[in-house]
């Protein structure tokens, strides 16, 4: 069974391979598996202002593609001292449209720890969020469909972990904003976990999980 994921964060990707390797018989495509380069249409999949329009356009917008099970995923950090922002704009959070990988990484959290500078460090609660969006679309009768043939809604899975915003980066792991995350549950940064410590306790890791949850009982279904 093959499973597009629809990302070019390699980070996320990652991620998401040891999460979903749990799948007996699930074979899990990248983009680039799949034979679909970048294309300046993908700039304008995320106008929306919720997670799960996000997900479900780039979703959507892949399946159509690839004509594969596709699951996208929108995530983003919410911190309460700014109203829930970064929220859905977390990955272009810093100003300037120029940058991208680790130089936009490290400007997003420059520009998260100014913005921070005048609140007290009890006050910086935020959550990660990530809605994991999965759309099938397959044909009536088609015995190789992960879940019910012929479905063509898009199934959400959401996930949250809440953090503390830190000023002073901790940690060589995960990527993003993870360095100034801190699990007040077990006192480090989402960059100070192991790779499975991290999938335990993130928000894609619980969204995902419960993906991978229902695929495999419908593939077993299926069987």
């Amino acid at each position: 069974m093959k499973l597009l994921v629809a990302t070019r964060s390699t980070g996320k990707m990652s991620e998401i391979r040891e999460i979903l390797g749990v799948v007996p018989g699930l074979e899990l495509l990248d983009l680039d598996d799949a034979g679909i380069g970048p294309s300046p249409a993908e700039d304008d999949l995320e106008p929306y202002d919720t997670f799960e329009e996000n997900a479900r356009s780039k979703a959507e917008y892949f399946h159509r593609l690839s004509g594969l099970p596709t699951v996208a995923d929108d995530s983003g950090l919410e911190v309460d001292a700014l109203g829930g922002a970064p929220g859905v704009r977390s990955k272009r959070f810093a100003p300037g449209d120029d940058l991208d990988g680790l130089e936009r990484d490290l400007a997003n959290n420059r520009h998260l720890v100014e913005r921070l500078a005048d609140t007290a460090e009890e006050e910086r609660t935020a959550r990660y969020v990530c809605v994991a969006a999965f759309v099938e679309g397959a044909s009536i009768g088609d015995r190789h469909a992960l879940l019910e043939p012929g479905a063509d809604t898009t199934i959400f899975f959401r996930g949250e972990a809440a953090a503390l915003v830190i000023e002073v980066p901790r940690g060589n792991g995960g990527f993003g904003y993870d360095p100034h995350m801190l699990d007040p549950d077990r006192g480090r940064t989402f960059a100070e976990m192991s790779p499975e410590e991290k999938n335990a306790k993130s928000h894609r890791g619980k969204a995902f999980r419960a993906l991978a949850t229902v695929l495999a009982d419908g593939m077993e279904a299926r069987a």
